[in-house]
């Protein structure tokens, strides 16, 4: 039995919809009081309307977090609200597709300022806070591509997630000593909105490639970060969880067939 959240004050970027949405809803499944931090004021407030119909405290935060003054506004939002800040899920991230011939400076540079920029300045903005609640937890989303596996058209995708690994560790040494965890979770293929719009054939492949032959939910997800954000994980700082169903555990698709 883990320790309940209860009470706690957590801040999820990219809340809104998604992989987002579904770690907000275990949060708020755990007791937690909820925030939600996106750039869409319709998706935020159906977020919250949905969030609420299940009895959880919830709020809703317009922001970019690209742009520093909208990371440091919704931590203090989330503050003023909530008073205090003891989990910050950095979970904002954008994946379009695009070929590397193809590719743009302005392809590169969006990716890398939703997905790196604002992760970093998300947990740059929230470290005071976390560090004052004396539990303080950040858990950042990641993902298999990049760090672990490649798809054609996700090589600037690949690149951020890789790279907010590397952020990962260092930070963790220098967040230890306030007494702030931070480890991130490493989806594969989750059920989502935007797996959703890449089609029937790819989802079939997908499945077909992942040996407990389904896609993640978003819970699973969620689940994983609910652990790190518990006091039994108060001792797992710079880790990283895979939860994708065994998917990068075939050397090719025959071991599968060999099932």
């Amino acid at each position: 039995m883990f320790t309940p959240l209860t009470g706690r004050s957590v801040l999820i970027t990219g809340g809104t919809k998604g992989i987002g949405k579904a770690i907000a809803e275990v949060f708020a499944g755990a007791g937690a009081r909820v925030a939600v931090a996106g750039r869409d004021g319709r998706t935020g407030a159906q977020a919250v309307d949905d969030l609420r119909a299940n009895g959880a405290e919830v709020a809703y935060i317009r922001a970019d977090v690209s742009v520093a003054q909208d990371a440091d506004r919704m931590v203090k939002e989330t503050t003023e609200r909530f008073g205090g800040l003891d989990v910050l899920c950095a979970n904002a991230g954008i994946f379009p597709s695009v070929r590397l011939e193809n590719m743009t400076a302005d392809d590169i540079d969006s990716i890398f300022a939703t997905n790196v920029k604002g992760m970093m300045l998300a947990v740059k903005a929230a470290t005071p806070l976390l560090a004052r609640s004396g539990h303080g937890r950040v858990i950042i989303t990641s993902s298999i591509t990049g760090p672990s596996t490649g798809f054609p058209g996700w090589s600037h995708y690949g690149a951020t997630k890789s790279a907010q690994l590397g952020f990962l560790r260092t930070a963790a040494m220098e967040l230890a000593p306030r007494g702030i965890t931070i480890n991130a979770v490493l989806p594969g293929n989750i059920e989502t909105e935007g797996l959703a719009e890449l089609g029937p054939e790819y989802r079939q492949r997908t499945e077909a490639s992942i040996p407990l032959g389904r896609l993640g939910t978003g819970a699973d997800i969620g689940h994983a970060a609910l652990f790190l954000a518990t006091e039994e994980a108060a001792y797992i700082t710079g880790q990283t969880i895979v939860v994708d169903g065994g998917q990068i555990l075939p050397e090719s698709i025959m071991a599968l067939e060999a099932q």
